[in-house]
């Protein structure tokens, strides 16, 4: 077995990986850049290494300076994690000229199944279903255009070295396979060195299934059951389980062998996935093979319980396989969330700063079973930076079934403190109770059909309201009774607390009488319905479990103004607390605008100003492409909301630009 491993990674996943290390006795080294010297993969480590600037391009894909650190310190093993060099053939074969073992598949078989056209037709020679497309190199727009036509569309455009959502398109016509073509062109470039693209058919209304297998060096692979990953954003995994609702055992057994025969073409060990996309008559085409271990792999281990990183670092070391493919066994059900820096009310944009908060719920079994995990490379006081993936933790769920995994998940969700910057954490709690999604109906479009406006957050009904205001009620009473037990006060001169008041939340007025209850307080609305709500809640706590009516739910508490905040299950609301009279007089208050920015383009988020597509006096089309700005390793298109004139161009391209900042004036 090995003494010392290098991570070549950071983040979440280089402490998902020295974790194992620790539990197998080996010592880690960390790697690190400028923006990570404070990082929390970087505490973790026994040893860690400065490895260059921000940029990943000169920090984390330099192999030169990867094989540096590694003869620093000795290592004589190193797990890429997933990105960067983890798909890298030449990184495997650098380490193997050093004499220092890859802790993943053979450089050949990630030169195979790296590069998409050549895995497309190694998978089709292997007997495995592959979706029709263009498999040669594509040299320009105009050659892209007429590729598209003769596949039909829509199609997907792809950077043949992608990865992670990074270089990829869906076309729909002429204009957007132009435009697709040229963007995925930039990412790949920026993202992976390495600017080829290709296109194939998109499937329409498809389902993201995969199938990990994993082998080692004396010829066994076994499968490992599937992973559902639909619930997708641009391209990108949002929420994954395992296993999927849709597929059967037959579907799932066919789906399994092929991608067995597809590793054993290419002599493959190590964790890998085989990615299918599957239509709504379960059959099922190759869309990829990710050389590597898959951020979504926590869903496979606890369903399967088996640790991916410990059989990784063993077959690395020449072990066999300790079980067979008779051995694996599905148990229950697992839901992962990923936790990302991004801003669901800004249409999902990249999010930076400092975490002022951190709270992860606790991990662990429950009392009732469930089993909750987070893995994150994050902490308290740590800051999100604008150089790489958004992603702060992967929250996991397992329950004997899909209805109790999600439920769990609902709960670890209400239970999830984050401040300091925009996440998505409402986003996911929405998802959570969303009968289409409890139902098990998901496609890779499931975001755009279900909130093609964005998300605006989940308005109560009028059954929530009634739960939120018996919490704001419960809340009002411990302060105005806190107030009354101030020392000092005059004699005979005690503030009385009211029993009778009025809570307006979203749109919402509930006129309510409270009591003190056996457990609690009970609270009665005017139509004569009671509710019963009792928590351990204190004036300055964010979070606090409230019973209501029997029910306990988790609710992140935080002053606004006079009222108060309350977030759970997707809900964003400000209530506030008042007795009839002064309900009485706020109604007579005027309403606040906001100030008029609809002749601005505006940064939607933090990031640098790649380019400037128009100038002072231009006319603009709406839809028409103003000017693109790069964040967190995306490239981003603003396009004009309407027809107008440019009045004024206030930035340069190459500038970096904070959240909100001018871009450009219309008249």
């Amino acid at each position: 077995m090995f003494k010392k491993i290098l991570i070549a990674n950071r983040g979440e996943i280089a402490c998902r990986v020295i974790k194992t290390a620790q539990k197998l006795g080996i010592a880690t080294v960390a790697v690190y850049s400028d923006a990570d010297r404070e990082a929390l993969h970087v505490k973790m480590a026994d040893e860690a290494v400065h490895i260059g600037p921000a940029p990943s391009n000169q920090s984390y894909i330099v192999i030169q300076k990867i094989i540096d650190a590694i003869r620093q310190t000795g290592a004589d093993a190193v797990h890429p994690g997933y990105g960067f060099l983890s798909e890298n053939p030449n990184f495997a074969e650098a380490l193997k000229g050093e004499g220092v073992a890859f802790i993943g598949p053979p450089p050949v078989a990630i030169e195979a199944m790296g590069d998409k056209i050549t895995s497309k037709k190694i998978a089709a020679s292997a007997g495995v279903n592959t979706v029709p497309g263009h498999m040669g190199l594509i040299e320009d727009a105009e050659e892209a255009v007429k590729i598209a036509n003769s596949i039909g569309y829509p199609v997907m455009i792809k950077a043949s070295a992608g990865g992670g959502g990074k270089g990829m398109r869906i076309a729909w016509n002429d204009a957007e396979a132009r435009e697709g073509f040229q963007s995925s062109r930039n990412e790949a470039k920026s993202s992976f060195g390495d600017d080829r693209i290709f296109i194939e058919k998109f499937v329409t209304q498809p389902r993201h299934i995969e199938i990990q297998v994993l082998g080692d060096q004396h010829g066994n692979l076994v499968y490992l059951g599937e992973r559902e990953c639909s619930i997708q954003r641009r391209n990108q995994k949002v929420i994954e389980e395992a296993p999927s609702p849709f597929l059967d055992a037959a579907t799932r057994k066919a789906m399994g062998e092929q991608a067995v025969a597809l590793g054993k073409a290419v002599g493959y060990f190590s964790a890998g996935t085989v990615e299918f996309i599957v239509d709504g008559n379960r059959n099922f085409y190759f869309l990829e093979m990710n050389t590597r271990l898959q951020v979504e792999h926590p869903v496979t281990e606890l369903i399967t319980g088996i640790d991916l990183v410990e059989e990784m670092i063993r077959v690395a070391a020449g072990e066999k396989l300790r079980f067979t493919q008779a051995d694996v066994k599905l148990n229950g059900w697992a839901v992962e969330s990923r936790l990302y820096a991004e801003d669901p009310y800004r249409n999902f944009l990249p999010s930076i700063g400092r975490l002022t908060r951190y709270r992860p719920p606790v991990e662990g079994k429950r009392d009732d079973g469930t089993i909750v995990r987070n893995d994150t490379g994050v902490f308290e006081g740590g800051e999100i930076s604008m150089y790489y993936d958004p992603m702060i933790a992967k929250l996991c769920t397992w329950a004997p079934d899909r209805l109790t995994a999600v439920e769990a998940m609902g709960r670890a969700l209400d239970d999830f403190e984050v401040e300091g910057i925009g996440h998505n954490l409402p986003f996911l709690s929405a998802v959570m109770v969303q009968e289409r999604f409890r139902s098990g109906a998901l496609t890779t479009a499931y975001i755009a059909e279900e909130f093609p406006d964005g998300f605006a957050g989940v308005a109560p009904s009028e059954s929530d309201a009634r739960k939120l205001a018996a919490v704001a009620a419960l809340i009002n009473q411990s302060v105005q009774r806190r107030g009354t037990q101030i020392s000092g006060s005059l004699a005979n001169h005690q503030r009385p607390v009211g029993a009778d008041w009025v809570v307006t939340l979203a749109g919402f007025t509930l006129p309510l009488h409270v009591r003190d209850g056996a457990d609690g307080m009970m609270v009665e609305f005017d139509d004569g319905t009671t509710l019963a709500v009792s928590s351990d809640w204190l004036p300055g706590h964010p979070h606090a479990n409230f019973a209501v009516d029997g029910t306990s739910i988790g609710v992140k508490v935080s002053r606004s103004g006079t009222g108060w905040r309350l977030r759970w299950r997707g809900m964003d609301v400000v209530t506030h607390v008042r007795s009839p009279r002064v309900a009485q007089l706020a109604r007579l208050m005027p309403v606040k605008l906001p100030p008029d920015t609809s002749k601005m383009l505006l940064c939607p988020m933090p990031g640098v100003v790649t380019s400037i597509l128009v100038k002072q006096g231009d006319t603009v089309e709406a839809g028409q492409s103003l000017a693109t700005v790069e964040a967190m390793k995306m490239e981003n298109v603003l396009r004009a909301e309407r027809k107008g004139t440019v009045k004024r161009v206030a930035a340069t391209a190459g500038e970096s630009l904070a959240v909100d900042e001018l871009i450009m004036e219309f008249e």
